[in-house]
């Protein structure tokens, strides 16, 4: 009786007996995609997506009024020497309000020389500011910024002696953002060649080593074309475009690397190219397959999350998986099978002696047959040594970096920053308190921002100036007010808390009718972080349960299904555990060159929760796809464990040092945020490919014997997958070659 085949075996047969057909249209594909994802710009969130909570009611009200509000810049003018009332310093503040108005960029411009602007003069005066909009929304000013830039550049040479600089939401979005661009694209560009390095010494062969990396280059480019066309539908941010490269890289490389290795140890086999081909697809394109799958919906959690980000983040991640999941099971085949033994060209002598030392596999048999000999032993001290590490994450807590998200010396716009904060403590963006009512034009409205006024000035944590603009015929307004601290700190919160619950209320609170809201930078990442403090439980129980029914119906066991759950969640926890110890507590500041928040940016911890879970599962699947494999054929599950673990240990081990790698590279960047990131993600996936993998795993199966494969009656009813049996086995007589897969 003919056998079933699944989805990965019949797209990799087709392939297969397809060959050039199914390599023109994966190009032809990705070329459309690109085609089509040129022609359209990606679209950015809006201001409210990009928040939660009383901050996005704030913009929303704005937006449907149709009030945008401009970005608020300053210019810092100050001497060492020179007071405000020295003439060399009155020069150099009407030369740059001269420059700011020659622009025609900005609007607004008020003068520290003027009565109105005169409380921008600090205490020592010695330092002033110079004040301005620019014109158009906020969200657009950093598009045209630099001509204002250069104009204050200018006023800065003609005036030695005298500090002339500008610093603001639209300028440090434009210097910012292009920096992290050219940083973002230069770690993809490191990522590629020092991943073919590391391929080429896991296979010794040049064209074998090309093969990952030019299917990761080309899903990541197809993905970005699609990504520009589903923007339209989900918004996606710069985050989404740098997570899209560093996700699709790892796991294009890692399924690719899967399938070849598998085809490649079928031809050392014995088997004929089409069989290698057809088993390949079989075994570890089904893991692929599953693997993939769990990946994306393990994703798809972040859309509970309920933040714009977030959204575009698992959009454009979601993309590129698929993507590469697609291109592993139908391409690959098609260019294994148009190369057939030709996979092995450019092979490097040097590397083959390296690979085919007898130490490393003497060293990890014996390793692994003392985890067998012993498993509750080597379970208890490795599980108590990852508990260990995973201790410290239950003390960590966020802290949103804000402008300190960059190293001070890594841009001179920073350095300004530093420079105002100095001169004129407090945060450098307002808060925006944003009024609905009938009429914000009488009386009423009049005596409520007279009363608003006078609070700002007595209350402490607020400070003037106060700026008052109505929009939507007088039913809309928006006062600004600044806050202490620096916009993210404790004292910035502290006071934006104290605008909420006293100061509004008995101001604009009293106007009849009146809808408030508070936003702004600082509203607008506190109740972000509350809004992802409440979503954080959702989002993972959805990613805990789905992998608990994905792995139930794959492998019918709910051994495997529980156990899978457990050894994900301890390596997650102990990336926590790391990133708490190396960010948060500061013990990797010298080595990494940062300055500690006290905390972990909020979006740091979701973000690596979804994705280390997701990813893990490459691993997990292959590896355990490779022990079902064995005891579908009759081995004992302590034989298959063995012959499992000793059979994928080359190629888990070769995809984690890229995964390691790749995040490595990202967690070099100078942002803060991606450095936790890159490294949290670096840590969970050495520690899943060893401690896990190497040590846990098989120790935990060994003890449950054929427990692992017992499956309840009541669960009787669940789909049986094509069972590993089924594929095809191994010839007996293998060709006389040289052996293709190697044991790292």
């Amino acid at each position: 009786m003919k056998s079933r085949r699944g989805l990965a075996e019949a797209a990799g047969r087709w392939s297969a007996g397809h060959r050039w057909a199914a390599v023109l249209l994966w190009l032809a594909v990705v070329a459309a995609a690109t085609v089509l994802g040129s022609a359209v710009t990606t679209a950015a969130p809006t201001a409210a997506e990009l928040t939660n909570g009383e901050a996005r009611h704030a913009e929303q009200i704005l937006d449907r009024a149709g009030f945008h509000l401009p970005a608020h810049e300053v210019v810092l003018v100050q001497s060492a020497s020179a007071t405000a009332d020295d003439p060399r310093f009155t020069a150099a503040v009407r030369a740059t309000v001269a420059a700011l108005d020659g622009t025609g960029q900005v609007q607004d411009v008020l003068s520290p020389l003027d009565p109105a602007g005169r409380a921008a003069v600090s205490a020592d005066r010695h330092s002033a500011l110079v004040q301005f909009d620019m014109k158009g929304d906020s969200l657009t000013a950093k598009d045209h910024v630099q001509k204002v830039l250069d104009a204050v550049a200018k006023v800065a040479a003609a005036h030695p002696g005298t500090r002339v600089e500008e610093f603001g939401e639209a300028s440090f979005t434009h210097v910012s953002e292009s920096k992290l661009h050219t940083d973002y694209t230069n770690a993809e560009y490191l990522s590629f060649p020092v991943t073919l390095v590391i391929l080429l010494v896991a296979f010794g062969a040049l064209v074998a080593a090309l093969l990952p990396v030019v299917l990761a280059l080309t899903a990541v480019v197809g993905s970005a074309g699609l990504l520009a066309l589903s923007s339209r539908m989900i918004h996606v941010d710069q985050n989404g475009t740098s997570v899209m490269s560093l996700i699709g890289i790892a796991v294009g490389i890692d399924y690719s690397l899967f399938y070849i290795r598998r085809f490649r140890e079928e031809r050392a086999a014995g088997r004929g190219t089409e069989a290698a081909v057809a088993a390949a697809a079989a075994t570890s394109g089904r893991s692929v397959v599953v693997s993939g799958l769990t990946v994306i919906v393990s994703l798809a959690g972040l859309f509970l999350s309920g933040n714009g980000i977030f959204l575009g983040m698992a959009s454009a991640a979601i993309i590129v998986v698929a993507v590469a999941v697609v291109g592993s099971v139908t391409v690959l085949p098609a260019l294994l099978s148009l190369l057939g033994d030709r996979i092995d060209k450019g092979r490097v002598p040097l590397l083959r002696r390296v690979r085919a030392g007898a130490g490393a596999v003497r060293f990890r048999d014996g390793f692994l047959g003392a985890v067998l000999r012993r498993p509750a032993v080597a379970l208890v001290v490795c599980g108590g040594a990852l508990v260990a590490l995973v201790l410290p994450a239950f003390s960590l807590h966020s802290a949103e970096p804000g402008v300190g998200d960059l190293p001070a010396g890594s841009l001179p716009i920073l350095r300004t920053y530093d420079r105002i904060q100095h001169a004129f403590p407090g945060s450098p963006t307002p808060a925006k308190v944003v009024v609905e009512a009938a009429d914000l034009t009488g009386p009423q409205a009049t005596a409520a921002l007279d009363a608003f006024r006078a609070a700002a000035a007595d209350t402490p944590g607020l400070s003037g100036p106060v700026t008052f603009a109505t929009a939507d015929g007088g039913k809309v307004a928006v006062a600004t007010v600044g806050l202490a601290g620096n916009g993210t700190d404790s004292r910035s919160v502290a006071a934006l808390r104290v605008l909420r619950e006293k100061v509004v209320p008995a101001t604009f609170g009293r106007i009849p009718g009146a809808e408030t809201a508070v936003g702004g930078t600082t509203a607008a990442a506190t109740d972000s972080e509350a809004h992802l403090a409440d979503a954080t439980p959702w989002v993972a129980g959805f990613v805990l349960l789905f992998t608990l029914v994905l792995m139930l119906v794959s492998f019918r066991s709910p051994a495997i299904a529980a156990l899978t759950t457990v050894l994900n969640l301890l390596s997650v926890g102990a990336a926590y555990g790391f990133v708490v110890l190396v960010f948060q507590k500061g013990w990797g500041e010298g080595l990494l060159g940062f300055t500690s928040t006290g905390g972990i940016a909020s979006w740091v911890p979701l973000f690596m929760f979804v994705f280390l879970f997701g990813l893990s599962m490459d691993y997990h699947v292959f590896v355990v796809s490779r022990i079902r494999e064995g005891h579908d054929r009759g081995l004992s599950t302590a034989e298959a464990v063995e012959q499992g673990i000793k059979g994928t240990a080359g190629v888990v081990t070769g995809a984690a040092v890229v995964m390691v790698a790749v995040a490595g590279v990202f967690g070099t960047l100078p942002q803060l945020s991606m450095k936790e990131s890159g490294v949290g993600m670096a840590t969970a996936v050495l520690v899943d490919a060893t401690l896990i993998r190497a040590v846990l795993l098989p120790a935990a199966m060994k003890l449950l014997g054929e427990a692992n494969w017992y499956l309840p009656r009541w669960l009787s009813w669940l789909p049986a997958p094509r069972t590993h049996a089924d594929a095809p086995a191994p010839a007996a007589e293998p060709r006389r070659r040289e052996p293709a897969p190697v044991d790292a």
